[in-house]
């Protein structure tokens, strides 16, 4: 399997998050990459390359470009303004108040592009966030090319980016971009399998209406878990997209015999929906010893997933996403992909 890495994702590396009510490092930091190639290395998975350059044609096509151009110069802006730290979103848009104007200034701007403040912008986000796209965009290359599968090592993660909104440690959504690619180029029924442990709102509002874009996501319950505001089992999509949205929310420890029905049932209405490509959002957070979620997945559950998903025998894209137990993410992950190629 092919793996594409981009060195660049360090270049987005916050001091601090909010988190409960205290700044703290992280969770989503570069020691995850680190150790998810060195379990690579380690299993002797090292067909490792650096990513061709971004091609913003995608992005475009599903993002809004006000919002591009604010990630591109926010920085720079915020700066501008005296502001000593890093970009951190103090002021949203709530209930009653106005969505349709942006404000000019900058610490306007930052709350009306973001959706969750625990996530910061720093100088180098805006590039990491064009590597980690870059990374994506090239797997699906080689799989649109012929390959069976390819890893994009994402970071930073994109499922929680919507077309306008960054959060979640999320900026640009690289899995959408993926599938977009796909749909660009004549696919007709492309699925977004979700497996991280919170809900993958982005790509759900990005695909909501759409017919080419089958969407599945298992996640923690959004009564208890972040998004909170979206993932519910009622969200079924809307318009040419009815049907095509499938949520699994399911509840605080939940074990791998609940999970996998899940997944089961998700694999059976990609494959009966004919899916000719599948996008994976890899997340490893439900592992039973990630620090912000709660199922208990143990790491062998992974292998066994990845070997039902690649039992779909669907052109496949990866791209790395959550996962929080530092120790185990490396472990996880190559699991997931190794299963997938077990298949």
């Amino acid at each position: 399997m092919r793996i594409i890495h981009s060195e660049d994702h360090r270049l987005h590396f916050p001091q601090a998050e909010l988190s409960g009510g205290q700044f703290v490092t992280p969770f989503e930091r570069p020691s995850r990459v680190e150790y998810v190639l060195n379990r690579l290395k380690e299993r002797g998975l090292t067909d490792i390359v650096a990513p061709q350059a971004v091609d913003m044609t995608p992005v475009q096509a599903l993002l809004d470009l006000g919002y591009l151009e604010f990630l591109e110069t926010a920085w720079a802006a915020w700066k501008a303004e005296g502001m000593a730290g890093e970009i951190i979103a103090a002021n949203v848009p709530a209930r009653g108040m106005h969505m349709d104007r942006i404000p000019n200034n900058i610490d306007g701007k930052v709350g009306y592009y973001c959706h969750a403040s625990e996530t910061a912008i720093t100088q180098g986000t805006w590039r990491a966030a064009l590597s980690s796209v870059a990374c994506a965009q090239s797997a699906q290359r080689l799989v649109a090319g012929g390959a069976d599968h390819a890893f994009a090592l994402c970071r930073p993660p994109g499922h929680h980016a919507t077309a306008d909104q960054y959060g979640g440690y999320c900026f640009i959504n690289n899995a959408a971009v993926v599938a977009q690619m796909f749909t660009d180029a004549g696919a007709g029924r492309v699925a977004v399998l979700d497996i991280d442990f919170h809900h993958g709102n982005g790509t759900q509002s990005l695909f909501y209406d759409r017919s080419d874009v089958m969407f599945a996501s298992l996640h923690g319950a959004p009564q208890d878990a972040y998004p909170y505001y979206l993932g519910y089992g009622d969200e079924k999509g809307a318009g040419a997209g009815e049907g095509l949205n499938l949520n699994y929310p399911m509840p605080p420890g939940t074990d791998y015999a609940t999970w996998g029905a899940a997944l089961d049932d998700a694999i059976a209405k990609i494959t009966d929906w004919g899916a000719e490509a599948l996008v994976l959002s890899l997340g490893v957070d439900a592992y039973k010893e990630d620090p912000i979620s709660f199922f208990r997945l143990e790491s062998n559950d992974f292998t066994d997933a990845g070997r039902r998903i690649g039992g779909m025998k669907l052109p496949t894209v990866v791209c790395m996403e959550g996962g929080y137990a530092i120790e185990a993410v490396g472990i996880n992950t190559v699991n997931v992909l190794e299963g997938l190629q077990d298949a």
